[in-house]
């Protein structure tokens, strides 16, 4: 029935009915019958009210926390060119997939900006102007993504259309490569001694060092005068620089327990420490994480910590995977959404290192999400950390993924091979076994073993 009015449809339009809506200074509501508006010497058609029942309502709305405005260079200034790994030659960005057009917003997974969408495209600031008039949208932000290789937009709607609808008309446009929402992201904090996590992964504290390894954490600002800290970060980056910092707590545990030292004592003490504030209220969003981790490669990181979970997205699946071609090891939470939640990404993409967070006793924490994509297990449950002031007990998947991060470090001080399929291998390899015998989707390949690790290199 859907077909045959959408096939009557475009049978009684004068032009395409995918040609989509007017200029803001002529924009109607998209709801409204066929008509046609002059754009740009061209007949625009306005879809009819059948295509926005159709589509129905978009799913971030009320149900979405108000996430983070993006943090972009203006125009086209490029940001991120990145030398990555120094010593990994850059092979040329793999583009985000040219997406097809979505029919519904029901397809679209996750919490997403309500009244944002992202493309990519070729072309500058000026390019995408003539987009955003010709659809009757705002553009908010645009930069080049080093990793994408493409300018990225971000689009506002300011109408009130939905964001699948909005995505579907964008999709009659050539010029643009993907589209895709501005998902949300949250830290991977769960409700929370001495640090046991050194003798659970076999990591002798008075050795640990991450000497001349340059490791980034992508999260809350941190605490720069924490006793643990002062001295340590070599660089940072805000991607949220028009937003007050209001949250240092979970970026200075992250951050203090890779590179801690002083007073407290982390997994890599040593470390090159670089730092990207992304989140601000426990989110963050799409749009945000692409500038942070372009910026992580730009600065020569060879390690990524990121302990934030979101839905799957296309752009910044290209980029994780332009970053790991780049020989950029990336380390990230599985997740605290417990057994039934789906996967979590980035720690679901191909190639990234999920983490999954253990107890003392090498005990699942019950939160944790499950899945295939698991590969490792590292403590996670009631280690200490530092906090802005001191340092507490926490819990969580993002920890056990820092402890991971920082175990790296030490390998790759060591003269472990960098290449992150290598480093992902001989992890699993030399993985102590929990749970029932072999890979398993609580586990993964079992708790890492850094001794194992460092003689089996």
């Amino acid at each position: 029935m859907v077909r045959a009015i959408l096939i009557a449809i475009l049978f009684l339009s004068p032009t395409a009915a995918f040609a989509q809506s007017a200029p803001p200074s002529t924009a109607r509501d998209p709801a409204q019958t066929s008509q046609t508006a002059p754009s740009g010497g061209r007949n625009v058609v306005l879809l009819p009210q059948i295509l926005a029942d159709l589509f129905g309502p978009g799913q971030g709305g009320d149900a979405a926390p108000p996430a983070p405005n993006g943090a972009s260079a203006p125009t086209d200034a490029a940001q991120g060119g990145g030398q990555g790994n120094p010593a990994t030659q850059t092979p040329a960005p793999i583009q985000p997939p040219r997406t097809s057009p979505v029919t519904s917003p029901r397809a679209i997974s996750g919490a997403f900006v309500p009244d944002e969408v992202l493309v990519t495209l070729d072309g500058g600031a000026g390019v995408a102007a003539e987009v955003a008039a010709l659809f009757g949208l705002q553009v908010r932000s645009t930069r080049v993504s080093g990793l994408l290789g493409q300018t990225v937009a971000r689009f506002g709607i300011p109408d009130g259309r939905p964001v699948g609808f909005v995505l579907a008309q964008l999709a009659g446009d050539g010029r643009l490569a993907a589209r895709v929402p501005n998902h949300i992201f949250e830290l991977q904090q769960a409700a929370g001694i001495v640090n046991y996590a050194f003798e659970r992964i076999a990591l002798d504290a008075s050795e640990a060092s991450g000497e001349t390894v340059s490791v980034a954490v992508i999260d809350t600002a941190l605490d720069p005068e924490h006793p643990a800290l002062k001295g340590v970060v070599a660089g940072e980056f805000d991607a949220l620089p028009d937003m007050a910092v209001k949250d240092r707590g979970h970026g200075t545990s992250i951050s203090g327990l890779i590179a801690g030292q002083g007073p407290f004592h982390g997994m890599a003490p040593g470390a090159r420490l670089l730092h990207a504030r992304a989140f601000e209220g426990g989110i963050s969003s799409t749009d945000v994480l692409l500038s942070a981790l372009d910026w992580a490669a730009s600065e020569g990181a060879q390690i990524i910590n990121m302990s934030f979970v979101g839905p799957e997205n296309p752009l910044f699946a290209a980029a994780c995977r332009n970053a790991m071609a780049r020989g950029i090891v990336l380390v990230a939470a599985a997740g605290n959404n417990g057994p039934g939640a789906p996967f979590g990404y980035p720690a679901a993409y191909d190639g990234v290192i999920a983490v999954t967070a253990t107890d003392v006793h090498d005990k699942l924490m019950g939160q944790a999400n499950r899945g295939r994509y698991v590969d490792l297990s590292a403590p996670g449950v009631n280690v200490i950390a530092p906090i802005p002031g001191g340092t507490d007990v926490v819990t969580g998947t993002s920890f056990a993924a820092a402890i991971v991060s920082g175990a790296i470090a030490n390998l790759m001080r060591a003269g472990a091979k960098q290449e992150p399929a290598a480093l992902a291998t001989l992890l699993a390899r030399t993985a102590v076994d929990l749970g029932p015998p072999g890979r398993d989707e609580d586990f993964g390949h079992g708790l890492i073993n850094t001794k194992a690790a460092l003689a089996g290199r």
